[in-house]
Parts: structure tokens; C-alpha cells; sequence
């Protein structure tokens, strides 16, 4: 998609391109088909009433009441469809703009809610740092600056051609020729002195983000903020953020200061003193071709059309220069939807741009991070010679081979950044393969549980399902009482009365207690029953027992766990391990879950004797010194 314009030129046509590539294109169609309608029939009425305003006018110089009073209703009875004209006018922009806008949101949220996108955007790329805002304040912006174009430059274009058609017949081509060509060539120095306005609206909406990104910060963090007393650095970076915003929203207020004066008096004076002019020359001078009424009250009607509709259209060749200056903001906001559909296709595509902040050699880490390994769909779980890179550049693991296969059961120790985490995001496909080859199952084949689950808007019942519907729940055959005897397992059945039935819907993050939550996390896993699972330190807030059940009930179930966890209470439910050792190598082997208890425990027992050491050569010394004296 090649929408690189800057400055206005090919906007128009860019940011039709990037809502044609959206979904159907019938509906818009239809609104612009009735736009059309609607602006020749408002031009037609103005063309009528420029008429009819003469003729009242006229009637009056005269003093010829009855035309007077049939001029006047005539002019009532034009009010009511030309009112209403003008009412459906902005009536159909605003759909025109709601079209866009809802054809655009949801292409890109088919686009970003697609093949990870939504993750890749945010962990492993650095080019859009709010996606939030683009997604909804942005696209906003874009379809009401684009629905306004159609409105400020079509009709505008259709107006300048009617009025002057109907100018030429009461002033004459010369003279409308002249007036046009005049206002050609001071369109030609506005444009001149016109400033890029577009990528002004470009960085704004740049430090708009940026100052919204800083506030979403704080409020995720809260906490650690709030506990190491850090709102005094926070509030410094806040104020940066929003004083530069407002340094440009300043410095762009100063550009348009002497735009707009130059734009005042080219459109309103310059203009209005030729138009003045122009109306009169039937006046003053005798125009070959042209018959009329050379009375008063014939001047006097020929004067008020004329000026009318040349008022008119001189409005209409002001649109046409004020949406010059729209289609360069435009252009900002055409530039910001293009950069966030182009991330998008990169990241689809497996092109990331990130700032490698590795402890090593980025330089080397950078062509691992080019390499690309395949990806195999498998019944099994198996790595092949695979790297595990963090995006940021960090090389934990060289080539790690390892393997599960239904019926086993993986334990993953070893200290923190050491890989483990590393390993799911790569098995369950939110990091790229770097070398080797993974053999996985589908999605619908793995599950994973962190240690703090992630629940979902909406009801009880939707919390147990997700990522299914009810609708998929009817399809499975499952009903509540089956929800409710998966509740009991992990025994949690009481919060479906104490939070008030199954549709019930709250706030559940809130509502819920950390270890209710990593209960429902385990009864979602015991519903999907899929045939690998994924656990990461998600029994840290229960007790035994349940932690017990917990796994118990899962191995019942036939599914093969992965657990990151230093537990030993954990031990007997696997029968292999993968134990990293923080300097890129490992161990993959059975588990003798027994065997490694009694060399814990005796370990344990060495470490607490190896404790009293100090204390006994201490005491030894000062026996020594005691047998001395």
C-alpha cells in the first residue's frame, strides 16, 4: 500500500485506498448516491432563490405589493425543502463519517485481533507505542476529516460550475472568465504560503499518544509507584510530556495566525471587491448579447441575483481553498491510520523493528534475530536445535532440545530470565522461531495458565468458558450443572450463589480473590480438558490440598502439564524435568520425583549443619582461649 503522500497531494486518493480495502462498499455508496442527490437539488433551490430574492426585491423598488406578497410566500414555501436539504446534508456526512469510520475500525480490528498481531504490535516491535489511540481516536479524526472533504470539495466544485453557468447569462463569459482567472492565480499564492499543516496534525497526534501512553503507565503501575513514593518523578515526566504537546499545539496556533489573516483577506475582501466589480458591469455597461430590463427596478433585480450568486459562489471557490488546508490535515491523520496498517502487515509478515538492549553483543544477536526456524504441527511438543531469543537481543538458550509427548508430565526450574517464559511465548506462537524446528499442536491443543489469570468482560459462566461462548457450550452439550460439578473439583462451587447466580457480571478482576481466581483459572482448564497445558506458578496463591486436586484431577483428565514452579510439593505429579542453568545450558532427563525429595531434603539438612559451623568454630576458639587461662 503505497501511501507515503505528504503536503496534500494524493491524500484524497490515499485515504479512499485505505477504506476501500475494507469490507463491502455498498453502503457508502448509497449515502454518497443520496449526497449527490441532495447537493444538486441545494443548489438548484439556491439558484431559485437568488432568482426569487431579486424579484422580491425588485416588486419593492417598484411598489408592486401583489408581486411583493407572492414573492414572499413563494420564499417561505423554497424555506421548508431547502431547510430540510441543508438538515439531511449534515445528517448524510455524519453517516458518510460513521461508515467510514465503522468500515475502518473493523478492518483493523480484523487485522489486529489476527495472528498475534495485537501482542507482536506491543513486544515486539517499537514503532507504534499506542496502538489504543490509533485504533479510536485517530481513525475518529481520519473518517470525520474524510466525510468533511467530500462535503467541503465536491459540492463546492458542483456549485462553482452552476453559479457561474448562471452567471455568464446575466454578466457574460468574459467577465465571469476574468473573475475565475483572478481567483485562480490568488488560490496559486495561498497555496504558496500555505504552511504543512499536515504533518503539524501528524505530530500532534504523535505527543497526544505519547502524553496519553505516560498516564496509562502510571495507572498500571500504580502500586510500585505508590509504594516506592515515585510521584514526584512521575509528575516531572508527565509535565515534559504534555508541556512539549503543548509547545507544538502553540507553535501551530502561531502558524495560523497569519494564515488566516491571508486566507480573511483574499476570500472575504479580495474576492468580495472583484465580485463587487463584476456585478457592475451590466450596471455601468452595455454588454453585447445580453437583453434586460434597463429600468430601476430591472437593474435593481439583476443586481441582487447577480450578487447573490456570486456570493454564492464565491463561497463555494472559498470551500474549495479552505479544503486545501483541510486535505493537509488530512494527510496527518491519513499518515498515522497508514503507519499503524503498515506495522501490521510487517508484523503478519515477520518484519519487526526492535531496540535490541541486549547484554551482549547486539551486533551478533542481530542475525540470530533474523534467522527464522520452522514451525511444525505435531501431536507432539518438540524442539530441535531452537534458540530461545528475547526480542530485545538476549541469547538464554544457544539450541534447546526437548520433547513431550502425551502422557508426560514437564517440570521447568531454573533462576528467573533464564528462558522459561521465553519457551511458552515461542511454543504458543506469540514469539517468532529464531532457528531449529518446534514441532506443536494446534492452539485448540495447548492451554495455558499464568500465575495471575486473565479474566474477561462479561458474565460468571463467561469465565469458566473463555475463550468460548455459550453458543459453543450448547454446541459441546455442557450445562451449568456440569460447570457447577467443575467447581466443586477445585472447590469453589459457593461463589456461583455468593456472587449471584451464573449470568451474573462484575468487575471479576476486582471481585475475586487470588486464589478464586487461579481456581477458576484451573476449572477453565478442567472444562477446554485440552491435551497439553501450560501451568506457570498458577497454584502460588492456594494451599496444598487444592494444589493436590488441582493436579490430580488434571492427569485424570489425560492432559500433559508443563510446569514452571520451585515447589517440591510439585515434584511427584511429573516424571521429567528441564532445569536451566541462567548460563545458556540445560538439563532435560527424567524425574525420580522420590529420589530428588530425599537429595533435598538431604541437602537441606548438610546446608542448615554447614549453618552451625560458624558458630561451633567460634565456640571452639573461645574454649581455647578459656583453657588457657
Amino acid at each position: 500500500m503505497q501511501l507515503r503522500s505528504k503536503g496534500g497531494h494524493g491524500i484524497l486518493q490515499a485515504a479512499v485506498q485505505i477504506t476501500t480495502n475494507c469490507n463491502a462498499w455498498h453502503p457508502i455508496q448509497g449515502i454518497l448516491a443520496a449526497d449527490y442527490t441532495l447537493w444538486i437539488s441545494e443548489t438548484v433551490l439556491s439558484v431559485y432563490i437568488a432568482s426569487l430574492d431579486g424579484r422580491i426585491v425588485s416588486a419593492l423598488v417598484r411598489g408592486q405589493i401583489r408581486e411583493f406578497v407572492l414573492g414572499i410566500v413563494w420564499w417561505m414555501t423554497v424555506a421548508i425543502p431547502a431547510t430540510y436539504t441543508n438538515s439531511m446534508l449534515s445528517y448524510m456526512q455524519s453517516k458518510l463519517s460513521i461508515q467510514f469510520r465503522t468500515r475502518l475500525t473493523t478492518y483493523i480490528h480484523d487485522q489486529y485481533l489476527s495472528d498475534m498481531t495485537f501482542y507482536a504490535v506491543g513486544n515486539l516491535d517499537d514503532r507504534i507505542k499506542n496502538a489504543d489511540q490509533c485504533i479510536t481516536v485517530d481513525t475518529m479524526k481520519f473518517s470525520n476529516s474524510l466525510a468533511e472533504l467530500y462535503s467541503n470539495l465536491a459540492k463546492p466544485i458542483l456549485d462553482v460550475f452552476i453559479y457561474n453557468y448562471q452567471l455568464t447569462r446575466s454578466v457574460g463569459f468574459e467577465a465571469v472568465f476574468i473573475g475565475s482567472l483572478i481567483i485562480n492565480l490568488s488560490s496559486v499564492v495561498m497555496r504558496k504560503y500555505t504552511p504543512s499543516f499536515g504533518k503539524m496534525v501528524a505530530e500532534e497526534q504523535k505527543l497526544e499518544g505519547e502524553f496519553r501512553f505516560r498516564h496509562s503507565r502510571l495507572i498500571e503501575n500504580a502500586e510500585e509507584i505508590a509504594l516506592f513514593e515515585g510521584q514526584e518523578i512521575e509528575k516531572t515526566e508527565l509535565d515534559k510530556s504534555y508541556y512539549a504537546l503543548i509547545r507544538h499545539v502553540n507553535r501551530v496556533f502561531r502558524v495560523r495566525v497569519p494564515h488566516g489573516m491571508l486566507e480573511d483577506f483574499v476570500i472575504k475582501y479580495f474576492w468580495g471587491a472583484c465580485g463587487l466589480v463584476l456585478c457592475s458591469v451590466p450596471v455601468f455597461f452595455n454588454v453585447p448579447g445580453l437583453a434586460g430590463d434597463v429600468s430601476v427596478g430591472g437593474r435593481t433585480e439583476g443586481f441582487v441575483t447577480n450578487r447573490r450568486l456570486l456570493l454564492s459562489s464565491s463561497d463555494a471557490a472559498g470551500r474549495i481553498m479552505y479544503a486545501y488546508k483541510e486535505i493537509t490535515e488530512l494527510a496527518g491523520y491519513t499518515s498515522r491510520v497508514d503507519d499503524l496498517l503498515q506495522v501490521f502487515q510487517d508484523v503478519k509478515a515477520g518484519r519487526y523493528q526492535k531496540n535490541l538492549v541486549s547484554s551482549s553483543s547486539t551486533e551478533s544477536n542481530a542475525e540470530t534475530l533474523k534467522g527464522r526456524g520452522n514451525v511444525v504441527e505435531s501431536e507432539n511438543i518438540e524442539f530441535v536445535d531452537v534458540p530461545i531469543v528475547s526480542p530485545n537481543g538476549d541469547v538464554l538458550v544457544p539450541k534447546l532440545n526437548f520433547h513431550v509427548k502425551p502422557g508426560m508430565h514437564l517440570l521447568i526450574v531454573g533462576p528467573n530470565g533464564c528462558g522459561k517464559s521465553s519457551l511458552f511465548r515461542i511454543l504458543g506462537g506469540l514469539w517468532p522461531v529464531y532457528g531449529g524446528t518446534v514441532h506443536r499442536p494446534s492452539h485448540r491443543d495447548i492451554f495455558y495458565i499464568p500465575q495471575r489469570p486473565y479474566l474477561s468482560l462479561g458474565t460468571l459462566r463467561d469465565q469458566i468458558l473463555y475463550p468460548d461462548t455459550t453458543k459453543e457450550m450448547t454446541e459441546r452439550k455442557v450445562t451449568d450443572q456440569d460447570l457447577l460439578d467443575i467447581l466443586k473439583v477445585v472447590q469453589i462451587e459457593h461463589i456461583v450463589e455468593r456472587e449471584g447466580g451464573w449470568d451474573s457480571e462484575k468487575e471479576w478482576t476486582l471481585a475475586l480473590s487470588g486464589g478464586d481466581k487461579q481456581r477458576i483459572a484451573m476449572a477453565r482448564l478442567f472444562y477446554h480438558a485440552p491435551r497439553y497445558a501450560i501451568l506457570d506458578e498458577c497454584t502460588s496463591a492456594v494451599s496444598m490440598d487444592i494444589e493436590k486436586i488441582m493436579y490430580t484431577h488434571a492427569t485424570a483428565l489425560g492432559i500433559s502439564l508443563l510446569t514452571v514452579s520451585h515447589r517440591p510439593s510439585l515434584w511427584k505429579y511429573h516424571n521429567f524435568i528441564l532445569q536451566y542453568d541462567g548460563q545458556g545450558g540445560y538439563v532435560f532427563t527424567k524425574l525420580d520425583a522420590q529420589k530428588r525429595l530425599a537429595l533435598q531434603e538431604e541437602k537441606n539438612a548438610i546446608e542448615a549443619k554447614l549453618l552451625e559451623v560458624p558458630k561451633l568454630q567460634a565456640r571452639i576458639q573461645e574454649l581455647s582461649e578459656l583453657k588457657k587461662e
